[in-house]
């Protein structure tokens, strides 16, 4: 799965010389967290909801309603922007994009094409919206969850005892665990989940946890 897919596309930019009130206006209005700074096509920026509550005065100021919204007016973006971004192409997969906010501890990234022009904008809910998607969570199914050995052929048997039963695998994930183990999450349609475990069972898989989901 690729950032394409799952990214805001074409999102609404601003220019560095753009004033914080018209860029609170903007992300108030749209529900906005972040908007890229684009100067002559080029992203030189990024302004987020948190940079412009910093500015925004607090009760304890001695300064008066029309002089605080006087400095707001003339204080652009340029002067609070971000400038070292992390940024995203377009064609990356979505655990790149994940492992990127991961380690820069960001809530979402600009992402750019070959031309590094602004295409779009992916945040932690699109990828937390992409995990819940590949766990087949919206559809529900049943969710069985086993502790696998890492050996060679064991999902082959696994994924044969369903082929057996007539049995539609939603979807799959394998969690590397301690002494070469792994955590399998399978998400199907299950009607008779007895008879599926003591298959399971018989070729040495236990099922270590079953949850009904939807």
């Amino acid at each position: 799965m690729f950032v394409s897919n799952r990214m805001t596309p074409n999102p609404i930019t601003i220019t560095s010389s753009t004033t914080i009130v018209d860029a609170t206006y903007l992300m108030r209005k749209h529900k906005f967290r972040r908007l890229p700074v684009v100067d002559n096509g080029k992203l030189v920026g990024i302004i987020t909801d948190r940079d412009l509550r910093e500015v925004s005065p607090s009760a304890a100021t001695s300064l008066s309603i029309f002089e605080i919204n006087y400095l707001l007016a003339k204080m652009q973006v340029k002067d609070m922007m971000k400038k070292q971004l992390v940024t995203v192409r377009a064609d990356a997969t979505i655990e790149e994009a994940a492992l990127l906010m991961y380690n820069h501890k960001i809530g979402g990234m600009v992402v750019v094409d070959e031309q590094e022009q602004v295409v779009g904008i992916i945040t932690e809910t699109d990828i937390f919206k992409c995990f819940v998607d590949l766990m087949g969570l919206p559809q529900g199914k049943t969710r069985i969850t086993l502790d696998v050995a890492d050996k060679v052929g064991a999902l082959h048997e696994i994924t044969a005892v369903f082929t057996e039963l007539g049995i539609n695998i939603g979807s799959m994930i394998c969690h590397a665990m301690a002494d070469s183990k792994a955590e399998l999450v399978i998400r199907a349609d299950v009607t008779d989940i007895d008879e599926l475990s003591a298959r399971l069972k018989d070729k040495g898989y236990p099922v270590q946890h079953v949850a009904q989901i939807g």
